[in-house]
């Protein structure tokens, strides 16, 4: 697991319980997403819109609980952005 996966799991994790819901991912890229990007935490294209934060955050939720653990959702987002 990167330390850049780490640091955007705990930038979208706006209640700090651990795990990202789909109504956090959304909501903290849509208001976070631009800073985020701008301090290089993400990269300017992994800012999108709500459906593809969506789509994120369903590709992340491998047992389909509703909920993406650090674990889950550093195994895409290195991947996907390139980090590992």
């Amino acid at each position: 697991m990167s330390d850049k996966a780490r640091r955007l799991f705990e930038a979208l994790d706006l209640d700090q319980d651990g795990m990202l819901t789909r109504e956090e991912v959304i909501v903290a890229l849509r208001t976070k997403g631009p800073s985020l990007a701008a301090s290089g935490v993400v990269p300017y294209w992994g800012v999108q819109d709500a459906e593809a934060s969506s789509a994120l955050f369903d590709t992340a939720d491998r047992n389909g609980d509703a909920v993406v653990t650090l674990e889950e959702f550093a195994a895409v987002v290195d991947r996907r952005f390139g980090w590992s």
